[in-house]
């Protein structure tokens, strides 16, 4: 079970391919806020509508000093299918080793339909401009969300 992170903690530093495969780093937003979240699994319903929460709000979220990270353990292809398939303009990255989810707090047992499994629990790091953790949201749910984290930022 990794261990789940609290405001103050540093962020783990990151390096992770997005949907064109390209490299991407939570190190490059320094300076500004990073909204980094992690979701089981791309063109998934529950994945699709926060991946759309987050495009709907991008600009918003843009404009009060954030960006945003969606972190799943898919690989580019998929990421570039769902980005397409949804028009989606958040930046997304895969994480198939799970180092990254792990390091987050965002990998471990949930409870899923009753019974206990190990996967991807549905969180959201906010990283302030210095890489420490403002907020940390666990087993957070797909609808609703976005609008909570706008609220809960004061945007």
């Amino acid at each position: 079970m990794s261990e789940r992170l609290q405001p103050g903690d540093t962020a783990p530093a990151f390096t992770l391919p997005d949907a064109d495969g390209n490299e991407v780093s939570l190190a490059d937003h320094k300076g500004r806020k990073v909204i980094v979240y992690f979701y089981p699994a791309a063109l998934t319903p529950g994945c699709t509508k926060q991946a759309c929460d987050f495009t709907d709000n991008l600009s918003l979220l843009t404009e009060a000093g954030y960006d945003v990270i969606g972190v799943s353990p898919d690989k580019p292809e998929k990421l570039a299918k769902f980005r397409e398939k949804e028009h989606l303009k958040v930046t997304l990255v895969g994480d198939p080793e799970k180092e990254t989810l792990v390091a987050y707090g965002a990998f471990g047992e949930k409870k899923l339909y009753g019974k206990t499994v190990t996967g991807v629990i549905r969180s959201t790091v906010v990283v302030d401009e210095q890489g420490k953790v403002e907020h940390a949201f666990y087993n957070v749910k797909a609808t609703g969300h976005v609008a909570k984290i706008i609220k809960d930022l004061g945007i």
